[in-house]
């Protein structure tokens, strides 16, 4: 008949195997002999058959489909924990809805009520949700909610990231060693740029440094950002010996800027980034960052996904860690 959407029957037939088969094949393609597998293959193709994931999810409970909830991609240093676990989603037969939050919470909870709706299997956060009422939403949910980059003390269900106020406490102690004394902060308007600027202010102060000075940003961060925030350094009391940034792109714009008016970076003044993007170690000066290994996130958001799928116990708080990296900057 024409226009009628091909069968899994007709599939089957045409490649001389069981429905059963067939249905094998497309949910759990391992578990079938790559010969047949083949054949299936060759003949969904010659077809043009297109599995109906909304049936097979009414029969067995699962959607395959992963709500995966950014704030931005566009500068981000999200996107290599982001690219890695999407591949690994598809590679596990899943369906990937990616949705950008944003800076602020009405549109974060507008997308977190949207993929309950959609009755996904997972929801991966970026960061931590702030909203109590939201946290509580997404713990009766009974979905399996991953919160990424933020390490919570309570976590909605698992949590995989690191502790943000730590790294702004690391980056003080090096700063202070490095003989660094007067630090400006150039700090993004989120709640993970707060808890390290707050964690590197507390252990600036408690080793005997006075209050920096900071300047507020805000998100998404960019390049035109640090060659304002340069300009504005002449405004201040006392200029500063180092500019302590939010991001890798705050940084980089720092150093364009200095250079330009002719300051050397960083004899005459130290800039430090965060994220370790791929421009960090391509500017000259390369510059001195916190290093996540977001593919490391990726790998143990897959680890807690399967983990589920098979019923496992896992544990709710899995801390990546950070590192400092020393460059040419500061």
């Amino acid at each position: 008949m024409a226009g009628r959407a091909p069968r899994l029957n007709e599939v089957a037939a045409r490649a001389g195997v069981s429905a059963a088969t067939v249905s094998r094949f497309l949910n759990t393609p391992e578990i079938v002999a790559a010969a047949t597998g083949a054949r299936i293959r060759r003949a969904i193709e010659e077809t043009g058959y297109v599995q109906n994931l909304a049936a097979g999810a009414l029969a067995s409970s699962r959607t395959r489909l992963i709500a995966a909830l950014v704030p931005d991609i566009a500068q981000s240093i999200f996107n290599d924990t982001v690219e890695a676990m999407i591949e690994e989603l598809a590679t596990d037969g899943n369906g990937v809805m990616l949705a950008l939050t944003g800076p602020d919470n009405p549109r974060l909870v507008r997308e977190i009520n949207m993929a309950l709706a959609r009755r996904v299997d997972a929801i991966i956060l970026t960061g931590i949700v702030s909203d109590s009422a939201t946290r509580e939403r997404l713990r009766s949910a009974g979905i399996t909610t991953i919160e990424t980059w933020g390490l919570p003390e309570d976590p909605i269900d698992v949590a995989i990231g690191f502790s943000h106020r730590a790294a702004g406490e690391e980056m003080a102690r090096f700063l202070r060693q490095r003989g660094y004394r007067r630090p400006h902060l150039v700090v993004p308007r989120s709640t993970r740029s707060e808890r390290r600027a707050s964690g590197f202010v507390t252990r600036w102060v408690y080793d005997g440094g006075p209050e920096p000075t900071r300047l507020d940003v805000n998100v998404p961060s960019h390049f035109g950002q640090g060659r304002l925030c340069y300009r504005g350094l002449a405004d201040l009391p006392e200029m500063p010996d180092v500019v302590v940034c939010g991001s890798d792109w705050i940084a980089q714009g720092v150093i364009v800027e200095a250079q330009a008016a002719g300051i050397r970076v960083p004899d005459q003044l130290a800039v430090t980034g965060f994220g370790n993007l791929r421009l960090a170690g391509d500017m000259r000066p390369t510059i001195t960052s916190v290093d996540i290994d977001g593919a490391r996130i990726a790998r143990e958001v897959m680890r807690v996904l399967r983990a589920r799928a098979a019923g496992e116990q896992i544990e709710t708080r899995i801390d990546v860690g950070f590192r400092v990296i020393a460059r040419e900057s500061a």
